[in-house]
């Protein structure tokens, strides 16, 4: 008896690691796409609008805000246009500016 309670808690306990594992994927991934839908549409804004644009702007601070939350959230952010993670905290505020 003592036996399968050890064997049911240890696999409760794998199961729970599987999942958190899993919805810690499942949340960064959610973070990826946030912040590559927000460069999107800044590239998009700046073409569009122009750099200066109050349609930039928004997108400017919607890239900030995904990124802060990444960084927040996994200690780790998205670079579109390198197409990897950082561990470090140095995106630049300024990356789009060649467009100016």
């Amino acid at each position: 008896m003592r036996h399968r309670m050890v064997l049911l808690g240890t696999g409760v306990l794998a199961c729970g690691l599987v999942f958190s594992a899993g919805s810690a994927r499942a949340n960064s991934d959610d973070c990826q796409e946030r912040t590559v839908h927000a460069d999107h549409k800044l590239h998009e804004a700046i073409e569009q609008h122009g750099y200066d644009s109050k349609q930039a702007a928004h997108w400017r601070q919607e890239l900030h805000e995904a990124r802060e939350k990444c960084w927040n959230e996994y200690h780790k952010w998205w670079d579109p246009d390198q197409r990897r993670w950082h561990d470090q905290q140095d995106w630049d505020e300024h990356d789009h500016d060649h467009y100016h």
